[in-house]
């Protein structure tokens, strides 16, 4: 079954993704790696576009643009700006219960778009819990290298948001198991 968006760039279709699998995706960053474990069943528009742009190795040479140390750091931007997205959104609902905790990734969204409205930008927590709203779609949770997050967590100026030192994704990969 193939998912389809509507975006500035024309429609896109990619496929779903298997919720009876787990899917990771490995980021290799200038600074170690981490590996995120995706939301399936909780995100499936989110997840299978993540992967989709992954395969396509959009973030591949991106950086984390906003580090806002105890809070977030925020990357997939193509711009580096922070107004960067696809050319597309998908949609899913977030849970009333969704928290924000130390390791999970959701999705960046701006404050006019609807909960749950995910393009290509997304941020990893990096407070204990951060007491975000439920808006934001959870994309999934950091399994493997919190502590190369937690260093990244640690590399931006509290003031301006911004990196003190340039944080690259390399690149980034998906296994199915």
């Amino acid at each position: 079954m193939l998912l389809a968006v509507a975006g500035t760039a024309g429609a896109k279709t990619f496929p779903r993704l298997d919720p009876h699998k787990s899917y990771r995706v490995a980021i290799a960053t200038n600074k170690g790696s981490f590996t995120v474990t995706l939301a399936v069943r909780t995100s499936p528009n989110t997840t299978a576009s993540f992967v989709s742009l992954v395969r396509k190795k959009f973030f591949n040479g991106t950086v984390f643009h906003r580090i806002v140390p105890g809070f977030v750091i925020q990357g997939g931007d193509p711009t580096g700006t922070g107004t960067g997205d696809p050319g597309y959104s998908t949609h899913d609902p977030v849970p009333r219960n969704a928290r924000y905790v130390f390791g999970v990734v959701a999705m960046a969204k701006t404050q006019t778009e609807p909960a749950g409205t995910a393009g290509s930008q997304f941020f990893i927590v990096t407070g204990a819990d951060v007491g975000l709203p439920p808006d934001y779609a959870i994309l999934g949770r950091v399994t493997k290298g919190l502590d190369v997050v937690r260093r990244i967590g640690k590399l931006g100026d509290p003031q301006t948001e911004q990196p003190i030192q340039k944080v690259e994704i390399l690149r980034a990969t998906v296994s199915v198991g």
